[in-house]
């Protein structure tokens, strides 16, 4: 079971990265107004943060 967590954990943590980290200024910018506009900022960045902590453990 832990072993899945964290596989899914990774996961998150990966399209995070590829959204997020290694994206410009501008692609950020839009995809934060994007969540906040729609409202899922609210579980999207909560989750994002656990599982980048989990797949970093």
């Amino acid at each position: 079971m832990a072993g899945r967590i964290k596989r899914i954990a990774r996961g998150i943590d990966d399209v995070t990265r590829a959204v997020w980290d290694d994206s410009g200024v501008l692609t950020k910018t839009v995809v934060l107004a994007i969540l906040i506009v729609t409202a899922a900022a609210i579980p999207v960045i909560p989750l994002a943060i656990i599982a980048r902590y989990i797949a970093n453990r």
